[in-house]
């Protein structure tokens, strides 16, 4: 919110300088994000009086003009502007001025062989708008010329932009400031003072039928007549211009000024359309929710379809405004409109933001009703509305009716007990003389407890009531209204309290008992994974978990941002291809990547969610092509399931690879499922040709998919055994190369296992190194040469050692696999 500091000072008696205000506010949980002081947009710039204006000698489009600044002499200014003329008062930019809005320095000069001493200025100009057809001319005919001009353009402030935590919704007026304020640092505080102005009630020709009362627990309508439209007053719209809100016309000005000052979001109806629109001259204003298929226009010209989420505002059952975020296009004020209908009404905060949400709308209004406006104050604020209306717009008040639903008492209050103990306990030592900190100079009587009475002082600073209870260090806090919604448990009451003396005046403590930090098991495994994909070429990549929806099966939201994004997803193979495609139509080449989160899906039985990890590998990964002369060569099955292979053995990972033709979006024939210790893993193997075809895709690409789950709890178990160094043998290794026909239903890792069961302790290695189908090989069966690699680790191995295991494997290949030993 923008805090316009002249109107600050209106409301609470404070001396102190911009910055020092906003380094307060910053150390008490209101961040100032910005400190604009407008009073540099105009510094030099004075009030001047042209006292003849003369047609340039050698332009058409320029005016000579003599001009009193006050100076000895008048001021000869050359100027552009069509409007100039004599005997106006202007803001002159007199010479050494600087405009940081536009980067000028006024400089003595010639335009056309005319000298120039200085520039009559626009608005534009001293940033007061982004546009000015011509120079401003001050309406007032008597003014002191050669003074400053910045309070006559409103520059003799400073506006401070700040932001509040979501649970201050009182933060969001200049009155909640000003409380806020004053209560740091013990100023004054001076509230507008509003009269009571007598109204009717029970007239017939306005009456409230509130069919949701738990989504607007109260509504004040009241009729205003004979109101004249027209600008607001220049102080208005200073003010409004200094909130960031463009002022429009008087009454439009006056509810978006309540807006600010108090927080309250108010809404001025021109009655004659209300009329009109309900097609009788007795209204009858309600609250419902929109019927699905409904349309309305709203103020922004924009017509809009309603669902049974957006909460209206009705004339005779007639939608007029969108409840507590934007009025209607044909309700709305104008140049001719003589009487108004004022809303001023609590609309409930979930309600609010459904209602604006269904819309895509967020304004002013909505955000504060999201957050929740003081029901305390409604009628205060809706009594500052009417007073401002007949004294600027000058209107009459006739009928007003009331519809409230609340239970009990209107006042919200709330009564908290609050322990000294517990807040020593939870805050700790403070030191108790801050000047001393200034000075550098703590001693060790300056370091305690907090007392009672700062306690006290600080919640009575805030509003709150301290009833002291007859136990020693305990009292009955009320809270004030105004704080009603954020104010709720004891915890809250010393946070302030905290917040409030001083964050800066706390002592820094550490814990008594220390002890060296770690990390989980679970985490420090996850790292591992992460650190193998990368060390195999893999970049990690993430997205969204939100989708679009198109399964029956996904987990939908109830209340998505937007259509796009409004499921979560199933898996994470489509992503990760989406961007593999779009890489490759950036000219970025392959994308090597993995992916690792959650997936989500619903059954019958209710939701469920697990953690996979994805990836893709594909292309001709090879930067430098010269020696191929340009040509790619494809990334192959094998390569890919190596990097694989590379990731499972730096985590220390046996996979077992079975045949797969389940997924439809791999080919049949290229597709393995991954075993570990007997636990699914996931699935490997080559996108579909339909599939890359479809896409634009590299022939080779291959993905793999695989339960992080199953991965984790093999890497965190407690059984499993910490790695121990084995020495290398110093001997040499005695190698026997065999080779057999085998039929194709035999996959070679039954093979590789079954030859490493028989080898025992001397076999140290198996590898496949040659494989064959085609002529010379019986049909149905395929050549396969594999090396074994035999070693001891005490004595060089002789014949007679290696040939009995080797035999061994012999009997077992054409026992168990059906081979046909060709060495």
């Amino acid at each position: 919110m923008r805090i316009s500091l002249n109107w600050l000072k209106e409301l609470v008696d404070i001396t102190m300088t911009p910055d020092e205000l906003a380094d307060m506010l910053t150390m008490a949980g209101f961040e100032v994000e910005e400190i604009e002081d407008r009073r540099t947009w105009a510094d030099g710039v004075v009030i001047g009086k042209v006292i003849q204006r003369e047609p340039h000698p050698n332009a058409d489009k320029l005016s000579v003009c003599t001009v009193d600044i006050g100076a000895d002499q008048p001021s000869t200014i050359v100027c552009g502007a069509a409007n100039v003329r004599a005997d106006i008062y202007v803001p002159v930019a007199t010479l050494g001025t600087y405009l940081p809005k536009i980067d000028l320095k006024i400089k003595a000069r010639k335009l056309r062989d005319v000298p120039s001493e200085g520039m009559i200025c626009s608005l534009a100009e001293v940033g007061l708008t982004k546009e000015s057809e011509g120079i401003h001319i001050f309406p007032q005919t008597d003014l002191p010329i050669g003074s400053d001009a910045r309070p006559y353009l409103g520059l003799d402030d400073v506006v401070l932009d700040l932001t509040s935590t979501a649970n201050r919704a009182d933060a969001l007026s200049m009155v909640g400031i000003a409380r806020e304020v004053a209560a740091l640092t013990g100023a004054k505080l001076k509230l507008p003072e509003i009269p009571q102005i007598p109204v009717k009630t029970g007239g017939k020709d306005l009456k409230l039928k509130i069919s949701e009362p738990q989504a607007c627990p109260i509504y004040i309508g009241t009729i205003i007549e004979g109101v004249t439209i027209a600008p607001s007053p220049d102080w208005l719209q200073r003010r409004l211009q200094a909130a960031g809100t463009r002022p429009i016309n008087n009454v439009v000005d006056i509810t978006n000024y309540v807006l600010l000052e108090w927080g309250q979001p108010l809404h001025a109806f021109d009655r004659d359309r209300l009329q009109s629109v309900a097609g009788s001259k007795n209204l009858a204003i309600g609250v419902r929710f929109a019927q699905s298929g409904e349309t309305f226009t709203t103020l922004d010209s924009q017509e809009r379809k309603l669902t049974e989420q957006t909460l209206l505002i009705t004339a005779n059952d007639q939608p007029v405004a969108l409840a507590g975020v934007m009025g209607g296009e044909n309700t709305e004020v104008h140049d001719a409109t003589q009487n108004l209908m004022l809303e001023a009404a609590i609309f409930d905060t979930v309600a609010t933001r459904r209602s604006a949400r269904s819309q895509g709308l967020r304004t002013e209004a909505s955000t504060r009703y999201e957050r929740g406006v003081n029901q305390a104050e409604l009628e205060i604020a809706c009594q500052r509305a009417i007073q401002l209306l007949t004294e600027i717009a000058g209107g009459t008040v006739g009928t007003q009716a009331v519809a409230d639903s609340r239970p009990g008492q209107t006042l919200m209050t709330r009564a908290i007990e609050l322990r000294m103990e517990r807040v020593n306990q939870i805050l700790g030592p403070v030191i108790l003389n801050p000047a001393a900190l200034a000075e550098d100079s703590l001693a060790e009587d300056d370091i305690g407890e907090l007392r009672a009475a700062d306690v006290e002082r600080v919640l009575t600073a805030l509003g709150c009531e301290l009833t002291p209870s007859e136990q020693e260090g305990l009292w009955t806090v009320t809270v004030p209204p105004y704080r009603y919604r954020d104010l709720e448990r004891e915890i809250d009451l010393i946070e302030e309290v905290a917040r409030l003396y001083g964050y800066n005046n706390f002592c820094d403590t550490l814990p008594s008992k220390t002890e060296a930090g770690y990390l989980p098991e679970e985490y420090l495994a996850l790292r591992q994974i992460h650190a193998a994909c990368r060390a195999v070429g893999l970049t990690e990549v993430i997205h969204y978990s939100l989708v679009k929806p198109n399964h029956e099966n996904q987990v939908a939201l109830s209340n998505p941002l937007l259509a796009e994004y409004s499921a979560l997803r199933t898996e994470m193979l489509s992503a990760l291809i989406d961007a593999f495609q779009y890489n490759l139509e950036q000219g970025n080449g392959p994308l090597n990547a993995f992916e690792m989160g959650r997936v989500f899906w619903r059954e019958e039985n209710g939701f469920y969610e697990t953690d996979r990890l994805v990836g893709i590998v594909g292309g001709d990964p090879v930067q430098g092509r010269w020696v191929r002369s340009g040509r790619d060569q494809p990334m192959s099955w094998f390569e890919a399931k190596g990097m694989l292979e590379s990731v499972f053995q730096r985590l220390s990972l046996t996979v077992e690879y079975q045949p797969d033709r389940r997924n439809p979006i791999l080919h049949p024939g290229r597709t393995a499922s991954l075993w570990l210790n007997g636990d699914r893993l996931g699935t490997f193997g080559q996108l579909h040709p339909q599939v890359r075809q479809e896409r634009g895709l590299p022939d080779e690409v291959y993905v793999f998919d695989l339960d992080l789950d199953v991965i984790l709890n093999h890497l965190v178990q407690e059984d499993n055994p910490v790695p121990i160094f084995q020495p290398y043998s110093t001997f040499p290794a005695s190698d026997r190369d065999i080779a057999f026909f085998a039929p194709i239903t035999f996959s070679v890792a039954d093979i590789e296992r079954s030859v490493r069961q028989v080898g025992g302790k001397l076999l140290e290695s198996v590898e496949l190194f040659d494989e064959y189908r085609g002529k010379g090989v019986p049909e149905g069966k395929r050549s396969l040469a594999f090396r074994l690699v035999y070693r001891a680790a005490d004595r060089t191995l002789t014949d007679q050692d290696v040939e009995p295991v080797h035999q061994k494997v012999r009997e077992v290949l054409e026992e168990k696999f059906q081979a046909e030993l060709r060495s």
